[in-house]
């Protein structure tokens, strides 16, 4: 039987699992994903601490020149003296934000070293996106940043990129959804992932400062007062590369002489001179690799100039998502809605495939339909990274078949707004003025349809016999209409063998309803 009312005891029991159900799912965070994220976020850290490290010899390079000759280098070292105080305040205030997410989800005890909640969904939000604005903020900060930036960049290129690091822009998955910047780094993010991702920004502030810094330094005429304070960098394109695709990093003097080419010593071995400097490297495999050797510049006196430079460069694996909107499982016979991406591959470069079903593109989302129940689905998801595809992940899903719905009769209320009565008390002129009745899963979660091909009516007469009425499809019979009108207060039939087709082409029998005329 149905419970006699919205607040019945199965109701009240549904909205509980509803709200477990909830809980659950927002926990459902594979802890691979939380490893992967720390990791990246550690080998981020590391590349933050090496790009400090580079930026502090430019400075110590600066410190050195501006002894030697204050009246030609003292504008720019002042300059750069100031664009590295606006660097490291920045820097220090996307600590703090790390430090209060993390705090808002492990408590005051809480630590960016040893952080426990790292799949909470919420203490980014509250801490970035409250009404105090911290996110707004930030985003303005690191515009301002990135402005001061590229007014002191005088290369071309150079200032490219420090733009393009510093844009600012949602991915185009985030945009569609109506995301801004600030909400695709904090919105139902895990603490980890936007620990991750504030460190990211960390790392292309210090990559921009050492840019201005650079080319502050590049103003000087270094063969005036300094020539034997030339130094070897290395500057790669990316410190954190997908394994299967390159690493390139270009080995460059901090001063040029158009007419004497430098020699390059790298890892072992010398450059072709036809690569100018660009080293290139395959990976193949995951962790921190080092880039060291030296430059080789002929003086005017035939002697060899040399300097030594030291880098490393990181290799991770590769990441893919892949989340059903619904839940953590696939109904047969039914579309379910996956999202799936891959960090910083464009949507465009994403394939994907799936066994035991079929998956199709929609838009942003695809379409997973599983074909047998009880067999696991597995979607497998390449990407194209560089000029080559590769895998990138392989999910596994559970498959289930659609649960049975649950009969209702719908009528419009006092205010005309639409209800489902389930069981229980029910008024003559709504049963009379009802035309039959209807299924479907309407859990808050799942809401699927079902098409009801017959049902029967049990009425109860005054010698206590059953009399059954078949119905006209969905819909009451003529016989079964007269039988209602003829019910007094009080009185009650059943609506039982009750059979529904759902979307999945699967017939079934489901639960009857009591029904008593109030």
């Amino acid at each position: 039987m149905i419970a006699s009312n919205s607040n019945s005891p199965r109701q009240k029991m549904i909205n509980l699992m509803y709200l477990v159900f909830i809980a659950m799912l927002a926990m459902n965070i594979p802890a691979e994903v939380l490893d992967g994220l720390e990791m990246v976020e550690d080998n981020l850290t590391a590349s933050v601490q090496s790009a400090g490290r580079r930026n502090r010899l430019i400075m110590s390079d600066f410190e050195q020149a501006n002894k030697q000759n204050p009246t030609k280098v003292g504008e720019w070292y002042k300059q750069a003296v100031h664009f590295k105080q606006v660097a490291d305040s920045l820097y220090a205030h996307i600590e703090a934000c790390k430090l209060l997410i993390v705090r808002q989800a492990d408590g005051e005890e809480g630590t960016l070293s040893d952080i426990q909640k790292k799949d909470n969904l919420t203490a980014a939000a509250e801490v970035m996106l409250s009404p105090e604005g911290r996110g707004k903020q930030l985003e303005a900060q690191v515009r301002e940043f990135r402005s001061l930036a590229i007014s002191h960049i005088t290369d071309p290129q150079r200032k490219k990129v420090v733009e393009e690091n510093l844009a600012l822009k949602p991915s185009k998955i985030a945009a569609r959804e109506g995301k801004d910047w600030v909400q695709s780094l904090f919105k139902q993010m895990p603490v980890m992932a936007s620990v991750t991702l504030l460190t990211k920004l960390q790392n292309d502030i210090r990559q921009a400062e050492g840019e201005v810094l650079a080319s502050l330094l590049a103003n000087i005429d270094v063969g005036d007062f300094r020539v034997n304070q030339l130094n070897a960098y290395v500057v790669p394109k990316s410190n954190i590369v997908m394994r299967g695709s390159n690493y390139e990093a270009n080995i460059i003097l901090s001063a040029e002489d158009s007419t004497k080419r430098p020699r390059f010593f790298v890892n072992g071995r010398y450059l072709d001179e036809a690569q100018r400097g660009l080293f290139r490297v395959g990976t193949g495999a995951v962790g921190t690799f080092p880039v060291k050797g030296f430059i080789e510049l002929a003086r005017a006196d035939g002697s060899l100039l040399k300097r030594e430079f030291t880098s490393e460069y990181t290799v991770i694996a590769p990441m893919a998502t892949v989340a059903p909107t619904l839940m953590n499982l696939l109904y047969a016979g039914i579309p379910n809605e996956l999202s799936i991406s891959v960090p910083g591959v464009p949507t465009s470069d994403i394939s994907a495939t799936m066994e035991n079903g079929t998956l199709t593109r929609n838009g942003d989302k695809w379409l997973a339909r599983p074909s047998k129940v009880g067999q696991d689905a597995t979607i497998v998801v390449t990407a194209k990274v560089g000029n080559a595809t590769q895998e990138m992940a392989r999910v596994k899903f559970r498959v289930r078949a659609l649960p049975d719905p649950t009969p209702y009769i719908e009528y419009a209320d006092a205010n005309g707004n639409l209800r489902k009565f389930k069981g229980g008390r029910l008024s003559k002129g709504v049963l009379v003025n009802a035309n039959g009745i209807k299924a479907a899963i309407d859990d808050d979660f799942l809401n699927i349809s079902f098409t009801v091909l017959s049902f029967t009516t049990i009425f109860i007469d005054g010698m206590g016999n059953a009399i059954p009425e078949v119905s006209n499809g969905a819909n009451f019979s003529d016989r079964q209409k007269e039988q209602i009108s003829r019910l007094q207060r009080g009185r009650m039939f059943f609506i039982a063998g009750v059979k529904a087709k759902g979307p999945d082409g699967v017939e079934r029998d489901i639960s009857p309803i009591e029904v008593r005329v109030n």
